[in-house]
């Protein structure tokens, strides 16, 4: 089975890009630099950011759904615009060597299964969830910190893609 995974669109967070530090704590937001290697993965590249750089901190609403799954946590994006990581059947660099929740979500939100994956060993279980019918996109996670990674859809059903 094909996948597709996105990383976020970077436009929303484009008005908070070069905005004061005082400006950015106003939105509950910091701009925070990167000491260590692969601290901080891009929600929009999904690339971690390097060592040196600044990224924003902020709050995203990850799951919009009236449900109980609802949820919003935080995440980096860097200061850049940056194409957004959209590929078929490639898993980006900052999801591999970091331990993973992939949850999966009817198309109403309601989550109908999750596991926790090597992010070296996530496509078979990309699989497996998308083996129930009933699924309609899955959610990754960094399972360290519980913070949102990235949305993986189906691929390769018109119906679906249209």
């Amino acid at each position: 089975m094909d996948f597709r995974i996105l990383g976020l669109d970077p436009a929303p967070f484009r008005p908070m890009f070069g905005m004061s530090d005082a400006a950015l704590r106003e939105r509950g937001a910091l701009r925070v630099r990167i000491d260590s290697p692969r601290s901080a993965p891009d929600r929009v590249t999904l690339d971690d950011a390097a060592p040196g750089e600044t990224v924003l901190l902020l709050n995203h609403v990850y799951l919009d759904a009236g449900t109980p799954y609802r949820g919003t946590h935080a995440i980096y994006v860097r200061e850049a615009d940056a194409e957004r990581f959209d590929r078929i059947n490639e898993v980006p660099k900052a999801l591999r060597g970091r331990m993973l929740s992939v949850r999966a979500f009817d198309p109403a939100g309601m989550m109908v299964d999750a596991d926790l994956v090597d992010g070296d060993r996530v496509e078979p279980l990309i699989e497996r969830l998308f083996a129930h019918p009933e699924v309609s996109f899955l959610q990754v996670h960094f399972a360290k910190r519980g913070c949102y990674a990235a949305r993986v859809e189906r691929w390769g059903d018109p119906a679906l893609n249209a």
